[in-house]
């Protein structure tokens, strides 16, 4: 369990955080910005399920999400090191689970024709924006465990690509099941 007594400690006025290992890097860190990225997926992801008073199934899956986008934070915040006690870890389970989730939507809905704008519903337009957060997210963890000093879980990148599908396939299920959504003309303002 958590316990946070005091919100300010003052210690990252020098510009570095602590990692969760207790190691402190400079702000800008990848590592930081992953798990910053992480958070703000999560944080766009609140803001959708804002608009979901109709859709009780997928804010339930995206209640599961937020939490997982949490475990995945924390995994990112202990980088992995040989000998180390291992911490809270992403598990290939949750990315099935995920996997799960997107056929269920996924079925209910027409093949596509063409590339999907973001649009339609307000939830449509705001799982639109979390998928490209999401995305970023997704190339700052690749890029930081490309890094021969550094280690990303594969569980959680694996989990960041599932989800960006998972967010597009909601969205289109916002979309009266696809039937709303907002299809691109390709060179149609020519």
């Amino acid at each position: 369990m958590v316990v946070l007594n005091r919100i300010y400690t003052r210690t990252g006025d020098d510009g570095t955080t602590a990692l969760g290992s207790g190691e402190r890097r400079p702000k800008y860190d990848l590592r930081v910005a992953a798990y910053g990225t992480v958070d703000e997926t999560n944080a766009a992801i609140g803001v959708v399920r804002l608009h979901l008073a109709d859709s009780p199934e997928v804010d339930a899956m995206l209640g599961r999400i937020q939490n997982d986008l949490f475990d995945l934070g924390a995994d990112l915040a202990v980088p992995e090191r040989e000998g180390k006690t291992e911490r809270l870890r992403m598990l290939a389970s949750q990315v099935e689970r995920l996997e799960r989730d997107i056929d269920s939507l996924n079925d209910q809905l027409a093949p596509l024709t063409s590339f999907v704008l973001p649009g339609g519903t307000p939830a449509s337009a705001y799982l639109h924006l979390a998928r490209t957060i999401c995305r970023r997210a997704e190339r700052m963890m690749v890029e930081l465990a490309a890094r021969p000093d550094e280690t990303v879980n594969a569980a959680g990148i694996q989990y960041m690509n599932r989800l960006s599908d998972f967010l597009f396939v909601a969205s289109r299920f916002q979309n009266n099941n696809g039937a709303g959504d907002v299809l691109w003309v390709p060179g149609q303002n020519r």
